[in-house]
């Protein structure tokens, strides 16, 4: 990808990004935003508008509808990203060729699905997310299975009885799984029951263990319990608080902490 290229990419993420978190944006708020001539910002609404990701009504634009659930997973895959590609590093030196794990719909485990399709090894992946799924198009070496059940957009995930009844028939050699919250009662949370639920299911159905969660998830809850933490082990990043590694002691949770220097 050539430079200039990749600054227009850079440009039309940054509008729709704008879009999401303020609704309805002026062009002239928008160059304002993002630093860029009202001409060009025009250019780029009639490219995003062509893409169906933006409506432009008088005056400015707004995210199209619909459109809303595909930023909401982009802005959140992107945060933290740097702690994210650590720790799906550090989980990517624990694969085994020949093996089967299972990947979960995180935005964390993308990051090591992403390492996969990098460098391959021959294995049986099955995963819940579409996104996870997608990159491993065309990739070799690879064996692909994807959960059937309910579509939760949200996550771009599937979910439900039947993905539940499909891993009854199903055992991994490891599980790699990602977290909402992990609170301080030490345990696993999710914000969707359905989800929380098939993530119990996965844990129940796999030898090896491991939570794939960067530190900002820690001392946070959500609304519905996964499991407790100790019955993973931990991948997270070296920006994990004293308090919290001390917490990880007591919790008797084994935990790996990916530094974050490594992939600066």
């Amino acid at each position: 990808m050539s430079q200039a290229v990749g600054v227009k990419v850079d440009r039309l993420d940054a509008i729709r990004s704008h879009l999401y978190a303020n609704g309805f944006s002026t062009i002239q708020a928008l160059a304002d935003a993002i630093g860029a001539s009202l001409a060009t910002v025009r250019r780029d609404l009639q490219i995003l508008e062509q893409e169906g990701a933006i409506d432009r009504v008088h005056g400015g634009a707004r995210i199209a509808e619909g459109s809303s659930v595909e930023v909401a997973f982009q802005e959140r895959e992107k945060r933290h990203l740097s702690a994210k590609r650590a720790i799906a590093t550090a989980a990517y030196d624990l694969l085994h060729p020949r093996t089967a794990i299972f990947l979960d719909a995180g935005t964390t485990v993308l990051q090591l699905a992403r390492l996969v399709r990098i460098n391959p090894m021959p294995l049986r992946i099955f995963t819940n997310g579409l996104t996870v799924a997608q990159e491993f198009l065309n990739i070799p070496n690879l064996e692909v299975v994807l959960l059937g059940g309910q579509l939760r957009s949200e996550n771009a995930s599937l979910v439900g009885p039947q993905a539940e009844a499909m891993l009854e028939t199903l055992w991994f050699d490891q599980l790699f799984l990602g977290a909402s919250a992990i609170s301080s009662d030490g345990a696993i949370y999710s914000v969707d029951s359905a989800e929380a639920s098939l993530n119990r299911r996965m844990l129940a159905r796999s030898a090896n263990r491991f939570v794939l969660a960067d530190s900002s998830k820690f001392g946070t809850t959500a609304t519905y319990k996964v499991a407790p933490l100790d019955t993973a082990k931990v991948i997270t990043d070296s920006g994990l608080s004293r308090h919290w590694r001390d917490e990880l002691v007591n919790f008797g949770v084994d935990a790996t902490i990916a530094d974050l220097r490594a992939k600066a």
